[in-house]
């Protein structure tokens, strides 16, 4: 019993493994995983890309917080 329950459980969960416990579309591929730039126009791009969106998000936040003071009054 204490030698079989082992060899048992081993046998069992470890013959396969990926097909028995795989999740297919888990992990992104790699298409559609991010990718560092490298290269500094690369960078630059990326760089403009993250201070214009930043700049849209301030824009929202300041509006919408120019509406809030201005029911309050």
């Amino acid at each position: 019993m204490y030698i079989l329950f082992p060899i048992g459980w081993m046998y069992y969960f470890g013959t396969n493994l990926d097909d028995r416990f795989n999740v297919s579309g888990f992990w992104p591929s790699a298409e559609q995983s991010h990718k560092i730039p490298l290269e500094k126009e690369e960078i630059d791009k990326e760089l403009a890309r993250m201070r214009a969106l930043d700049a849209i998000r301030r824009e929202k936040r300041m509006q919408r917080s120019a509406e809030g003071t201005e029911g309050s009054e």
